[in-house]
């Protein structure tokens, strides 16, 4: 059956709201030869036409989106500098008076809900139940916040000496960067965002001008990692940096920072596993194993790998193969003939990777993996998949599962951020933590196994920050912290009470959670 774009989703439309929504954050240049609207950036207290446009692709079929102004370094410093004297005068205002301009902000972000997350469809590829869950938990998330702001800061705690400076992956917009910054805002902190280069830019140029409008010294630019970098890290103006990626631009991050005392919190991808061992409940282990394909696994908390006892090897691809089969992946607004407003949308585990080179890339390391020697359990292919005639699929990547990576794969010891799972088989204990311990550090891990007193044992030397007995872990909402161990995170940890005490000061002398050049201190997790 020939599938079309659900009604009203289509991006022409979609990009119509936004712009109509926020006219101010969008530069109309009905003369240029594509006619593509290019996005502004948030500097020095207004929406400003500068910086060299570039075309923006969707990873849902490969078209232009709009165009990103991407700013040289000096017209970042210059933006620096101006968060910088705001960052002072919003240290001064009252806690009552930052709460109800960021809760003014929330109200209009609230009313403009399913917009933020087409936009999130479109650019990043969401489903829309999962695009709207990205939404809901930085609105509602924050909205804790404003309730237990007051308490947080009781202790005498003060905003920093300057702006915090936010550079973070594509892959969650809203409930990773806008909650971070909002919650900021509250700790009296002015903000400063770098928008992500592969996706999210509309969304995130729609919030920040709702944001602005409510009187939040709000700041998002956008440009390359090499020219920014330099500012956005080192600039004395600068409070804080809050970095969100992987390893690579993480340590680079780091090493920016070193002859600095600047306050830093640095997420970092870590080879998450699952460990397999003297398990029986099977049934209850599929249900968390489907939905950890959510997204594609483009999260910093998916499970790739899975450290399986040998004399459960049968019984586990009994259960989890099926599961891989069941994974439902496509066009995110592709329906049939019969559908009309009001249906709901597509119900998917996910549609594409980020883009096609990040596509491409991954193809190429599950081939190299088995050309190394790994055994190809389960590779899907395109085919049947819920596409639209004609459409690109570049993006698009079919779940694959992998048995006994070799040693010098790169699927072996990093995670593949994406649909591709590995199974590495042991037979003793010592073997399962070394097999889940590969990627020196991680934020999340879990056993599967009958005895959770056994569990809580091996737990203990486990190399994640939080580890799960017979369940997924997460980042988590509200009052629950999150970081990482090893190379997985560097600086303050965060979630909870520990983001705000990460983004102030107190006169105590009490040392913060988190992963230091001098010491690793961690909360009950």
């Amino acid at each position: 059956m020939a599938l079309r774009l659900a009604d009203g989703t289509a991006w022409p439309e979609t990009l119509a709201r936004a712009v109509r929504t926020t006219p101010e954050a969008f530069d109309l240049d009905p003369g240029r030869p594509d006619d593509t609207v290019t996005l502004r950036n948030l500097v020095e207290g207004a929406w400003q036409s500068v910086g060299t446009p570039s075309p923006v692709r969707t990873p849902v079929d490969n078209a232009v989106l709009v165009n990103l102004a991407r700013l040289d370094a000096e017209s970042a410093r210059a933006a620096v500098g101006y968060a910088s004297a705001e960052h002072r005068d919003w240290a001064e205002t009252p806690l009552a008076d930052r709460k109800a301009r960021v809760v003014e902000a929330l109200d209009e972000l609230t009313v403009h809900r399913d917009l933020l997350a087409l936009l999130l469809v479109w650019e990043i590829g969401k489903p829309w139940r999962l695009a709207c869950a990205d939404v809901d938990r930085a609105l509602d998330g924050v909205r804790w916040y404003v309730e237990e702001i007051d308490r947080m800061l009781a202790d005498g705690r003060e905003p920093l000496a300057g702006p915090v400076s936010n550079i973070a992956s594509w892959n969650y917009p809203m409930s990773v960067l806008v909650h971070a910054e909002l919650v900021q805002l509250l700790a009296g902190n002015a903000v400063i965002a770098k928008t992500p280069s592969q996706g999210g830019a509309v969304c995130l140029t729609v919030a920040h001008a709702l944001m602005r409008r409510a009187g939040l010294p709000a700041t998002l630019l956008s440009g390359g990692g090499e020219e920014l970098s330099e500012v956005l890290v080192r600039a004395p103006e600068i409070g804080a940096v809050a970095f969100v990626g992987g390893r690579s631009n993480g340590g680079k991050v780091a090493a920016a920072l070193l002859d600095t005392d600047k306050r830093h919190m640095i997420e970092q991808e870590g080879l998450n596993a699952w460990g397999i061992w003297n398990f029986s409940d099977w049934d209850s282990l599929a249900k968390h194993l489907k939905k950890g394909f959510e997204y594609g696994k483009q999260r910093c908390t998916a499970y790739p790998r899975f450290v399986v006892q040998r004399d459960l090897v049968d019984q586990f691809l009994d259960m989890y193969l099926p599961v891989v089969r069941s994974v439902r992946f496509g066009h995110p607004l592709a329906v049939d003939e019969s559908w009309t407003e009001g249906d709901p949308l597509p119900e998917l585990d996910f549609g594409p990777l980020i883009s096609a080179a990040k596509a491409d890339e991954l193809r190429r390391k599950v081939d190299e993996a088995v050309r190394g020697g790994a055994v190809p359990l389960y590779r899907g292919r395109l085919a049947g998949a819920p596409f639209l005639a004609g459409q690109d699929t570049s993006a698009y990547v079919a779940p694959s599962v992998l048995l006994a990576p070799p040693g010098r794969s790169r699927l072996m010891h990093a995670e593949p951020f994406g649909p591709v799972d590995t199974i590495v088989v042991v037979d003793t204990s010592d073997e399962l933590l070394a097999a889940m311990n590969a990627s020196n550090g991680a934020l999340v891990a879990s056993l599967a196994c009958d005895d959770e007193d056994e569990a809580a044992k091996l737990a203990v030397d486990l190399q994640a920050f939080k580890v799960g007995i017979n369940k997924p872990r997460s980042r988590g909402d509200r009052d629950e912290p999150f970081g990482g161990r090893g190379a997985s995170w560097k600086g303050a940890f965060v979630g909870g009470d520990l983001l705000v005490q990460a983004v102030t000061v107190n006169a105590s002398a009490q040392r913060l959670y988190g992963n230091f050049p001098d010491y690793n201190s961690y909360p009950s997790t």
